[in-house]
């Protein structure tokens, strides 16, 4: 069987998209169609694809925005549920704009940059502001609305690159762009970026994946566990844009150097809570190497037994609690997207570096390459 051709099963799987040595059999497993996905956008084909990590992970991804639109994994008894939100067709991803960063890739700038504008070598460059008046995202049509070339595809990875022309929602340089998705035997779920430039720009990619370890639509993230490398946070304003500083997390709602669960201190009178609307903050990892992947983050969702950590080679991660989800989507299962039912958490470098010259920075020159990794990884316990 090809590796694109996708089941929807609502019976017994044995052998699943090319399992190897492992027999998976689950009657939970429900993948989606090609015929839901199957279509073009802009003149391009856009398809789904399973990839399979050959021992017990089943994930598929979409060419439009290189999203992730499903993940199956097993809790400690070997029940399935997909941990990822998304929709069941391609539709529903393009008519839900207040729901298009939903498992895509973030471009060419993930988070926000203040007033949508910056300067390189004394040249100002302004941006769509299509968050208030910053620039979220990567602008009104980044890359999470865009369709990837679908370089290769194997049982257990894919290739995707996308070509950035210059002045692409008015950042500089003709910017190409290369994505690799691969499930391991070691249930492993890694994404490595590169790029590369022919004029000075800036540059933060990222993936805008929502987690709920119970699986999609299962109720609230607030009981998970979660763990994170990191003594301080770059507190924001009342727009959302970091002031600059380094606040400590110690004493703080932020502090998660321990496992916590996320809603114990959600819902405090804090001021930093009140700007985000809960949980909405760039986390300062901490770090041994400047570009080594290093454990970030541990998410544990104690009912099932799953557990995800995050490994990184970048120095921050943004962690979105769902504050703004209303419950007016409706999800691959029929269930709805509700309030703080799910988590982002987005490796990247930090919010508006163009603009804070002092954090890590994201300027890209010729001859240079954007590397980005991150891995997830999956067990029980």
């Amino acid at each position: 069987m090809k590796t694109h051709k996708l089941l929807y099963i609502g019976f017994s799987v044995f052998c699943l998209i090319g399992c190897k040595n492992k027999t998976i059999q689950n009657a939970d497993i429900r993948l989606l169609a090609d015929k839901d996905f199957s279509t073009t956008v802009n003149n391009k084909k856009v398809g789904i694809y399973a990839l399979d990590s050959g021992n017990g992970i089943i994930m598929q991804v979409t060419n439009l925005g290189g999203r992730i639109v499903s993940l199956w994994t097993p809790d400690r008894n070997n029940k399935y549920e997909d941990i990822v939100l998304g929709y069941n067709n391609i539709e529903e991803y393009i008519k839900n704009p207040n729901s298009r960063f939903l498992g895509s890739v973030l471009g060419r700038y993930a988070n926000r940059i203040a007033n949508g504008a910056f300067e390189i070598d004394g040249v100002k460059y302004q941006l769509p502001q299509n968050s208030g008046t910053n620039c979220l995202h990567g602008g009104t049509s980044g890359f999470d609305v865009v369709v990837w070339n679908v370089d290769s595809v194997s049982n257990n990875e894919i290739h995707l690159s996308y070509f950035s022309p210059d002045g692409d929602n008015g950042f500089p340089g003709n910017l190409n762009v290369k994505m690799v998705y691969t499930l391991t035997p070691e249930n492993e779920f890694k994404i490595k970026f590169t790029a590369t430039t022919d004029k000075s720009t800036h540059v933060n990619l990222s993936n805008h994946s929502y987690f709920n370890l119970k699986g999609e639509g299962n109720g609230t993230i607030l009981d998970h566990e979660l763990t994170i490398n990191a003594d301080s946070i770059t507190p924001i304003n009342e727009f959302s844009i970091p002031t600059g500083e380094y606040l400590t997390v110690e004493n703080t709602p932020f502090d998660f150097r321990t496992s916590s669960v996320i809603g114990k201190r959600i819902n405090e009178i804090n001021e930093q809570l009140k700007n985000g609307a809960g949980y909405d903050h760039n986390w300062v990892l901490n770090r041994k190497t400047e570009s080594d992947v290093e454990w970030a983050v541990t998410l544990y969702e104690p009912t099932s037994g799953r557990q995800m950590q995050i490994w990184t080679d970048q120095p921050g991660i943004q962690i979105y609690t769902s504050n703004f989800a209303k419950g007016t989507d409706i999800g691959k299962y029929n269930k709805p997207h509700n309030y703080r039912e799910s988590i982002a958490l987005e490796t990247q470098k930090f919010p508006d570096s163009p603009n804070q010259p002092h954090f890590p920075s994201t300027r890209l020159d010729p001859g240079q390459v954007y590397i980005q990794n991150t891995i997830y990884k999956f067990s029980t316990k």
